[in-house]
Order: C-alpha cells, then structure tokens, then sequence
C-alpha cells in the first residue's frame, strides 16, 4: 500500500457575487428585449402597411405600444433603468409611433392628397422625433418635476399621438362606405396629422400613466377591467380603439383645467409661506 498522499481536489465555496452578477444581468435584459420586439413589431406595421394589410400594420402598431408600456413598467418593477436602455426605448418610439404611423397614413391614403399629405407625412415624423429629443435632453440635464406636477407629461407622448393620429383610419376600418367622397376628405386627414403633430411638441399638460397608483382591494376589478377591455379589442378592435381615441381627446382638456388647478394651489401655497417668514421676521 503506497504512503504517497492521494490528490484530493477540493471545489471552493459558491460564491453569491457570481449569482447576483448574473441575476443583474438578467434584470437588465428583459426590458431591452421587450424594447427590442416592440421595434420588430414597429418594422412588421410598415412592412404590412407597404403590402397594403392596412389592419395588420395597425395592430402591429398596437402591440409595440402594448410593449413600450411593459418595457417601462418591468424596468421600473426590477430597478434595471440603464442609459442605453433609455436610448434604445427612444429609437424604437421614433419608429413605432413616428415612422411608422406616418408610413402607413401616407400608403393608406395621404399619398392622394397632393402636397399636404406629404406635408403632413413630414410635420408627423419630425414631430416625433422632436418630442423624443426634447424628453431625453430634460432627463440628460437632470431637470425635477415639482411633485404635483409628475403627475402630467408636457404635450401628448408619442403612443398616444400614434393612436391620435391613427383615428381617421380606425372610422374607415369600420365604416368605408361613409367614406364616399374620400379623396375630398383626404387633406382633412393631413390637417389632423399636422394637428396632433402639434400636440406632441406642445406643452401642454396631459395624463401620465406612471403616477397611476393602484390600490390592494381594486386589483380584481382592475383586472376584470382589463379582461373586458381585451375581450372588447379582439372581438371589435376598430370599436375599441376609436372609444379609446375619443375617451383620450375628451380628457385632454380635463387634464389641463387639474393642471391649472393644482398649480393655483401650490402658488398660493407659497404665497402663504412667504408672508409667514416675512411676519416672523417682521416681529424679531
């Protein structure tokens, strides 16, 4: 029998570093793969739009917006905000709510109206891209929110402006034969292009949806909400989009009259804090 010591290997101890690390990596994965299928979602619209599948292409536009929302919201949920996520959310926005949108009104019908659909083609995309430029500059320079004022964006966001945009082919999905006369109704159609351009870049104030907070006891009636809301979409998809288009213009107004009124309130707020520091300083 041989006194040689055998060679024992030993493993070291599992590290929980090498876990964490991969587990970071993960976090920051998912929501830029979320943004990453919204893009191709993005591609797909103007690819069925050039095909003339006009539905399609809207509902491929509607599936980007559902993933940009998811994005966002599984970034925030697993704390894996990066700048490149930021950069690479706006690039697909560009695309899925300013080329895209824009493509598929021009091929749908712009293309008819002369020089103002082209116009309008240009006024929608530049737009876009504007907003989008404007947002990530404000959040390069790090400029804050007052608190009350979180609870609103500066001009329509560009999924919303996509859908704004998008309305005049939501009515002639579900009604082509009131479209009688549509070549005459064409430039109305490039003039609420250029409208809701204006929309995007303008200050102001409508609804965010990232201050939206929801109660423990409303989780199953939200959800019943929005089981509804999907059973609406698949069934009737052109119904529940223009509702929804409609619901958003009627709200506009209603978030700008909360804005005023809140910003009102914080003024006054300030005002009666200042006379207070002045009275104690008028009495010392």
């Amino acid at each position: 029998m041989s006194d040689k010591p055998q060679n024992i290997k030993s493993f070291p101890p599992a590290d929980d570093s090498s876990e964490e690390l991969e587990l970071s990596v993960l976090r920051k994965l998912i929501p830029n793969l979320l943004t990453l299928l919204a893009l191709m979602a993005g591609l797909t619209a103007i690819q069925m739009a050039f095909n003339e599948r006009f539905e399609s292409a809207v509902l491929f536009i509607l599936v980007a917006a559902i993933l940009d929302m998811l994005d966002g919201a599984t970034a925030r949920l697993l704390k894996a905000n990066t700048e490149f996520g930021a950069q690479m959310d706006s690039l697909s926005d560009f695309l899925c709510f300013g080329i895209a949108p824009a493509f598929i009104l021009y091929v749908w019908g712009l293309d008819e109206a002369g020089k103002l659909g082209w116009i309008a083609t240009l006024t929608y995309a530049s737009a876009c891209a504007l907003r989008l430029a404007r947002y990530n500059s404000m959040e390069k320079l790090g400029t804050e929110k007052r608190a009350w004022a979180k609870k609103f964006f500066a001009g329509v966001p560009a999924p919303a402006a996509a859908g704004l945009a998008l309305f005049p082919v939501f009515i002639w999905f579900q009604a082509p034969q009131t479209f009688a006369e549509f070549n005459a109704a064409l430039p109305l159609v490039g003039i609420w292009a250029i409208a809701v351009s204006a929309l995007m870049v303008s200050r102001i104030p409508t609804w965010s949806s990232k201050q939206v907070q929801l109660k423990q006891k409303m989780l199953i009636p939200f959800l019943a909400f929005i089981g509804l809301c999907m059973a609406i979409l698949i069934h009737a998809p052109w119904v529940m989009l223009s509702a929804v288009s409609i619901i958003y213009m009627i709200s506009l107004p209603l978030a700008f009259r909360y804005y005023r009124k809140l910003e009102k309130e914080h003024n006054e707020g300030n005002e009666d804090l200042t006379d207070l520091a002045i009275g104690a300083y008028d009495e010392n």
